[in-house]
């Protein structure tokens, strides 16, 4: 058997990725995945063109980073090209949201049921029970709050 690898340095590359690439299954956390890659990118270079052994390790050495790298930039430009999440966020989730005022705002504070819950608002202004109103910020577990022209009222 090792006379067949020695014979065929493009077999052992291809065991090496094989085997890197169950091991990153098993839960590497992405640490030996590139480096499977580049194993069986060099199996293909030796099986094409037949390079010495020091050129071989050097191939290897060169795509595992390489691979790393390009994986790292690509990782980098998807995350700016994605907009912040607001999951796990309720407060934030409620910014925009059209409400009426169950009861008067008192030195612009009150609270409103939002659901099945209760949220503190605070408003610039004192505000009477029925007027309809916007959430436009979050602040800790308060919700800012301004008057919306209109009639119309969802809760």
């Amino acid at each position: 058997m090792i006379a067949e690898l020695i014979a065929n340095p493009w077999w052992l590359w291809l065991s090496v990725g094989g085997i890197l690439l169950a091991a990153e299954m098993l839960g590497a956390s992405g640490y030996l995945l590139w480096s499977g890659v580049a194993a069986v990118l060099v199996s293909l270079l030796v099986w094409l063109v037949p390079l010495p052994w020091e050129w071989q390790g050097l191939s290897f050495a060169l795509l595992t980073i390489l691979s790393a790298l390009w994986w790292y930039r690509w990782l980098k430009g998807r995350d700016r090209q994605q907009p912040p999440s607001s999951l796990n966020q309720r407060g934030n989730q409620l910014i925009g949201r059209e409400l009426t005022l169950e009861e008067t705002l008192i030195d612009g504070v009150g609270h409103v049921r939002i659901g099945d819950s209760g949220w503190r608002v605070q408003a610039t202004e004192n505000l009477p029970a029925g007027t309809p109103v916007r959430v436009v910020a979050v602040e800790g577990v308060t919700l800012r709050i301004v008057r919306r022209a209109g009639n119309r009222a969802s809760v």
